[in-house]
C-alpha cells in the first residue's frame, strides 16, 4: 500500500535504536508496530485497559515530521490538493503542522455518528451557497486526517452503520458523500485500540478487521519494568517512598493479575494508585516518608473496582472481601513488606 506517512517514517523505522522511547519494555510489541507501518498497513492494538495503548500510538506521531499544507480543513498538500476548493483553484492560506497536529483522535462510543467521522452539512453555510453545494460540507475527522494518523480510541465500542463507512475508506483510500455523490480521496494510516475484555462492545465485522493488521499488548512484562513505569509517570508529592515498598506494592498487583479467578485484572493505573494515594496518606500524617500503614489504607480505594470477579466466585465473594483476602495471603508469603523495623523508624524520622 502506497502510503506517504509510511514513506515520511521509514527512516526513522530502520533507526537501530529506540524510536519509541516514552513506552518502557513491549520489545516485542514495538519491533511489529515498526514492521506494519513500514508497510503503511492500518493497525489495530489489541490489549487490557492502562498499559499505554494510546502512548504508543501518541508516539508514531512524535515522528512525522512537520509539513505545510492548505489550511483548507483537509490538510490538502499544495502540490497535489485534493478537496473540491483546492481543485478549483481558489487560494488557500498554507499553514505548517506539527507531527502531533497530524494526530487526530476519534474516540469509540455507542453515540459516535457517520457524520463525525465523513462530515456533515453546516446549516450556516447551506443557507449561503445551497444544501447541496460541496462549499455547505464541513470535513470530519477522516479528512482532518488527510496526511495524518486518524487515532480509532476502543475502535469495537462504535456502532455497526459506522464499521461500514470506515470499509470503503480503508479499501479504497476515499470516502463517497452520499448526498454530493462526489468521491473524496484521504490519504492517512489508520492506528485503533481495542480492549478484548471489554464485553459490551459492538462485535467488529470480520470484513473490516480484514483490514488492519493487529499487534497484540500486555501488562508491563516485570515488576522493575513496571517501578520504572511509575516513577516516571506518577505524581510525586515530594515524600520519600522506600524501594522495598514500592517493589511490594507492584508486585501485589503483579500477583493479582495472575490470579485464576479474576475475569478483570488491574491494570497499571492501579500501581500508579498505590505510588500516589500512599505518598498522599503519608504527606496528610506529616510523615517523610510511606510506610506500609500508607499504602494499606490506599489498597481497597485503588483497586477493588479495577477488578471484576469471575461468575465463578462472584456470588460468594465482593470485590473487597476478595481483595482483603488475597493481600493477607500476600503478607503471608512476603513477611517483609510488613515488618521490617528499618522501614518503620525511617518512617518515623
Amino acid at each position: 500500500m502506497n502510503c506517504i506517512i509510511s514513506e515520511e517514517l521509514k527512516p526513522k523505522l530502520l533507526e537501530k535504536k529506540d524510536i519509541f522511547p516514552d513506552i518502557l519494555g513491549q520489545d516485542k510489541v514495538k519491533y511489529q508496530l515498526r514492521s506494519t507501518l513500514m508497510c503503511g498497513r492500518h493497525i489495530v492494538i489489541v490489549g487490557p485497559p492502562g498499559i499505554g495503548k494510546t502512548t504508543l500510538a501518541k508516539s508514531v506521531a512524535k515522528l512525522l515530521p512537520e509539513i505545510k499544507v492548505n489550511d483548507c480543513g483537509y490538510n490538502c498538500n499544495p502540490l497535489k490538493p485534493l478537496c473540491p476548493n483546492c481543485r478549483k483553484g481558489e487560494k488557500k492560506k498554507i499553514k505548517t503542522i506539527t507531527g502531533l497536529q497530524r494526530f487526530i483522535r476519534v474516540q469509540g462510543s455507542p453515540d459516535l455518528t457517520v457524520e463525525d467521522l465523513i462530515g456533515d452539512i453546516d446549516p450556516i453555510k447551506a443557507i449561503k451557497f445551497g444544501a447541496l453545494s460541496i462549499e455547505a460540507f464541513t470535513p470530519g475527522k477522516i479528512f482532518k486526517a488527510n496526511n495524518g494518523i486518524l487515532f480509532f480510541d476502543e475502535l469495537n465500542r462504535c456502532p455497526e452503520k459506522l464499521q461500514n463507512a470506515l470499509l470503503q475508506v480503508l479499501e479504497e483510500k476515499k470516502a463517497t458523500i452520499g448526498s454530493y455523490d462526489v468521491d473524496i480521496e484521504t490519504d492517512f494510516v489508520l492506528i485503533a485500540t481495542m480492549n478484548p475484555q471489554d464485553s459490551s462492545t459492538e462485535k467488529l465485522s470480520n470484513v473490516l478487521l480484514d483490514r488492519f493488521d493487529v499487534v497484540y499488548m500486555d501488562y508491563p512484562e516485570t515488576i522493575e519494568i513496571e517501578k520504572k513505569i511509575v516513577k516516571i509517570k506518577g505524581v510525586d508529592l515530594g515524600i520519600n517512598f522506600p524501594d522495598n515498598l514500592l517493589h511490594y506494592s507492584v508486585a501485589f498487583v503483579h500477583e493479582l493479575r495472575n490470579n485464576d479467578n479474576l475475569e478483570q485484572k488491574p491494570s497499571v493505573r492501579a500501581t500508579l494508585g498505590l505510588y500516589e494515594r500512599a505518598q498522599a496518606n503519608a504527606k496528610i500524617k506529616g510523615s517523610k516518608a510511606v510506610s506500609f500503614e500508607d499504602i494499606k489504607e490506599a489498597i481497597f480505594s485503588v483497586i477493588s473496582h479495577r477488578i471484576k470477579l469471575k461468575p465463578s466466585i462472584k456470588y460468594l465473594q465482593d470485590p473487597l472481601k476478595f481483595i482483603d483476602e488475597e493481600f493477607k495471603k500476600f503478607l503471608e508469603e512476603n513477611p517483609g513488606f510488613s515488618s521490617d523495623k528499618e522501614k518503620r523508624s525511617e518512617v518515623k524520622g
